[in-house]
């Protein structure tokens, strides 16, 4: 088998085989396929697109080139959640203790972020004591008694998939649906879930900024978890705002303990209840996603989901007081109002550039190497749809300096006052075939 053979051949239109495809992920993780020819086949793909069986071959191709987790140890059906990202995306945080409270196993491998703030990983370290650092079997049996735990992301994981998106990031082959799929969804096979729901997220905080976009992923994610033997679903939820009021690591916990309680901002409240009634009826526990929900919300009444997030903090190191005295995470030496310089509704605000303001603060990475200060960020004041006076806060920004003037104008630079203005919607569709 020749690798210029299968460039061609993908050239050409032609469907690649299995073995085709094993062949290049195998012989490109171990470096006996050079970047050229990988590109050549990258760009191959980008134009002439590839078929449902195409897409799961990469898939699992991708997923079997590194380090795989064997869940099969856990009992129930395992239900992982992935969303492609946006700001202020807080979902995790609640969505995990909240669905183990209905004893829904979730074994959750999570990662740091590279971006406007933290990844998972980083906001729970917001957490004094709190580690992701534990071995296989302690994570496994923490789910099994407990019915929740989180690790840190194998060096290991999907190889072929670091290597493949490096290359695509400088060779302008990064916007191809086969390609954004089978990467995501090689690292959800590989975590060892039964069952995936998938929150895609479209708007201007979104990798895809259009929900026509947002739906072509979707389907094709939700067609390669199908066909390689999970069942998964997606959520196509907004992003043209950053979601929920607070964007940053420590204001986000503080925020999902709020969300625990019911007392949430609306549309974080509004998703978890979506994603989380999809798990809960994938996972079994409910014969309907209407009782789902409810299940869901008595949890939240009643306090044991916030129980369940206390638990599981304490479980992995974390100080688990911080549930009933938020006061003790990270806290910013200065809160700084930004006052709208006039009345009316607001009309727009640009969630990704929003987002770069929470990084400007401190936030959030724009190396790997940036350190991240926890207790930086910014709270919503206002929302899309919202009716403001001249003076009101917009937003507060919680900072580690006094001058922050090149923060406020990256602000007033993006959020719009108008005469009039809709809340977006917040659930675009639901995909589940």
């Amino acid at each position: 088998m020749r690798m210029v053979d299968i460039i061609a051949k993908k050239r050409d239109g032609k469907e690649l085989s299995s073995e085709e495809i094993s062949f290049f992920v195998k012989g490109y993780t171990d470096g006996t396929i050079p970047d050229y020819q990988a590109s050549a086949l990258a760009m191959a793909i980008f134009f002439q697109d590839m078929t449902d069986q195409e897409r799961a071959d990469l898939t699992l191709a991708m997923a079997n080139s590194g380090d795989t987790i064997d869940l099969s140890a856990i009992e129930g059906i395992k239900v992982d959640k992935h969303s492609t990202g946006g700001v202020g995306d807080t979902t995790t945080l609640v969505l995990a203790p909240l669905v183990a409270a209905l004893d829904v196993p979730v074994a959750k491998m999570s990662g740091r972020g590279l971006g406007h703030t933290g990844g998972t990983v980083d906001k729970l370290e917001a957490v004094k004591g709190f580690h992701v650092e534990i071995t296989k079997d302690e994570f496994i049996e923490l789910v099994n008694r407990h019915k929740v735990a989180v690790i840190g992301q194998s060096g290991n994981l999907t190889p072929a998939d670091k290597k493949l998106y490096a290359l695509r990031d400088v060779t302008g082959t990064v916007n191809s649906i086969p390609l954004i799929a089978s990467s995501i969804m090689s690292k959800k096979i590989a975590a060892g879930a039964d069952a995936i729901v998938l929150d895609v997220k479209t708007g201007a905080g979104a990798f895809m900024k259009t929900p026509e976009d947002s739906e072509k992923l979707a389907k094709a994610m939700v067609r390669i978890g199908n066909n390689v033997g999970r069942q998964t679903m997606a959520v196509i939820s907004d992003m043209s705002q950053p979601l929920g009021l607070a964007i940053g690591n420590s204001l986000e916990v503080k925020e999902a303990i709020d969300t625990l309680k019911g007392e949430g901002p609306e549309d974080l409240n509004e998703l978890v209840l979506t994603l989380g009634s999809q798990m809960v009826v994938l996972a079994k526990k409910a014969e309907t996603l209407d009782e789902a929900r409810e299940k869901l919300i008595e949890v939240m009444k009643n306090g044991k989901a916030l129980e369940k997030f206390k638990e599981f903090l304490e479980n992995q190191g974390g100080d688990g007081s911080i549930v009933d005295q938020p006061e003790k995470l990270p806290q910013a030496p200065y809160q700084i109002e930004v006052p709208a310089k006039e009345a009316g509704v607001v009309a727009e605000i640009v969630a990704d550039e929003i987002g770069v303001a929470a990084m400007i603060l401190g936030a959030g990475r724009a190396t790997k190497e940036d350190d991240i200060d926890l207790s930086v960020g910014i709270m919503l004041n206002k929302k899309v749809g919202d009716r403001v006076e001249k003076g009101d806060s917009l937003v507060t920004l919680h900072a580690n300096r006094e001058d922050v003037a090149n923060v406020m104008e990256k602000i007033y630079d993006n959020i719009r006052i108008a005469d009039h203005a809709d809340a977006p919607t917040l659930i675009h569709t639901v995909i589940t075939e």
